[in-house]
């Protein structure tokens, strides 16, 4: 009796997990929860590799073949503890990238200044919001600019929707500034400028270090080699601090579409890949591109999903139950009808891109794949310590995973004629 009741209750286990609705808000919500969980998702770092891990374990149970392609890159800063102390008050910071190699750990204190003779002071200095994730040419002359003044570091503030400490990405080769740069939230700045005012000194303390040839690693998964065409899936793993709805919605879809892909027994070739080092210079989809992407030649299409692709817009502070404003869906030209189709149902402006694309599509365009298509944004919390499970849920999640899954079953259906 005891037996039956056992296998009786397997045979219900199996018929539930095999009726689960893998595109459902609520299962999508819960992938990202799970990401979440893992907490900062800089590269290297332990929710880095926790991440890795959890995903290679959800592409196996799937049924998909699994393997890690280490990637190293040649730097990594890491943080362990950042603050500014100023009349009284000490706020949260972030070196901003690159620090000094020789001030990797500091603490300094001296008086705040805004213009004038600066040599040996704290240079504060704001920066406007410019929309994107990327350390642009701008920001960048504006930091040198205010280096070149001798101040002995510099204290930034970046607008952004949060009013909290904005990171930028940046790339491999971009050299250390020449003092620290430390950033801090717009909404403490009522902090500074009393300090400013009384000629009080603030102090910066930093702990950190700097890594070499950092180990991280992509998951490649893939499943029906030789049954059908190529189609390739990315989304990137890492980026600045927990960037739960930067890099969750995208993971989320990813694993959505390839447990419904290998539950379906879709006849093609399919070639899952979660790419590590976004935000310090795309290390794991550079790599995969040159090692392990096949050939331009041998791919029907490329699927990304990018930054913060199912994120709520908000109106005065508030929530709203709509997707951000700033989302867009990237294609290559041969790609209008087919994502017109599948994603009528999903607000977002289309970017045909003849010359360029967007984040790690970037790549993908520039190394000659010519049928392609993405989702990625902006979101109020983005690239910020705020960004967190409140600014996503089931609701928003649900049409992008459902409209992503439509257009590649349409690929896989039609062939060559999906793109025309």
């Amino acid at each position: 009796m005891r037996l039956a009741f056992i296998a009786t209750m397997a045979v219900l286990m199996v018929g539930q997990a095999a009726a689960r609705d893998v595109l459902s808000g609520a299962s999508l919500y819960e992938d990202v929860s799970r990401y979440a969980s893992f907490g900062l998702h800089r590269f290297g770092s332990p929710g880095d590799r926790a991440t890795a891990d959890w995903i290679a374990g959800e592409m196996k149970q799937a049924g998909f073949e699994v393997s890690f392609q280490p990637v190293v890159l040649g730097r990594q800063y890491v943080v362990e503890q950042a603050s500014v102390e100023a009349a009284g008050a000490s706020v949260e910071a972030t070196p901003f990238w690159w620090p000094p190699i020789d001030q990797a750990s500091f603490r300094l204190s001296a008086p705040l200044a805004r213009d004038g003779d600066v040599a040996g002071k704290i240079l504060l200095l704001d920066l406007p919001f410019d929309r994107g994730a990327y350390l642009g040419p701008t920001h960048r002359a504006a930091i040198n600019e205010a280096a070149a003044k001798k101040p002995a570091a510099i204290l930034l503030m970046i607008g952004n929707p949060a009013d909290d400490r904005f990171a930028y990405n940046v790339t491999q080769e971009d050299v250390p500034w020449p003092v620290p740069v430390v950033v801090v939230a717009a909404r403490s700045r009522a902090v500074f400028e009393r300090a400013l005012a009384a000629g009080t000194p603030v102090t910066f303390d930093v702990k950190g270090h700097y890594e070499r040839d950092v180990a991280g690693r992509n998951v490649v998964a893939e499943i029906g080699g030789g049954r059908g065409p190529t189609i390739v899936v990315s989304t990137p793993m890492t980026g600045w601090y927990s960037c739960v709805c930067e890099r969750g919605p995208g993971i989320a879809n990813f694993l959505a579409l390839a447990r419904t892909a290998a539950a379906e027994k879709w006849p093609a070739h399919l070639v899952f890949v979660a790419t590590a080092g976004h935000e310090i210079g795309h290390g794991g989809m550079e790599l995969f591109l040159k090692r392990g992407a096949p050939a331009p030649k041998d791919t029907l299409a490329w699927i990304h999903f990018g930054s913060s692709n199912a994120c709520y817009a908000f109106a005065e502070g508030v929530r709203t139950g709509r997707p951000d404003e700033q989302r867009v869906l990237v294609l290559s030209k041969s790609a209008v009808s087919l994502t017109d189709e599948a994603f009528a149902a999903v607000a977002a402006k289309r970017l045909v891109t003849e010359k360029q694309a967007v984040g790690e599509l970037r790549d993908v365009h520039a190394a000659g794949y010519t049928n392609f298509f993405g989702i990625a944004g902006l979101h109020r919390t983005f690239h910020t310590p705020s960004d967190d499970l409140g600014a996503t849920g089931p609701e928003i999640l649900e049409p992008v995973a459902r409209a992503a899954v439509d257009a590649v079953r349409k690929i896989v259906e039609r062939g060559d004629a999906a793109f025309r």
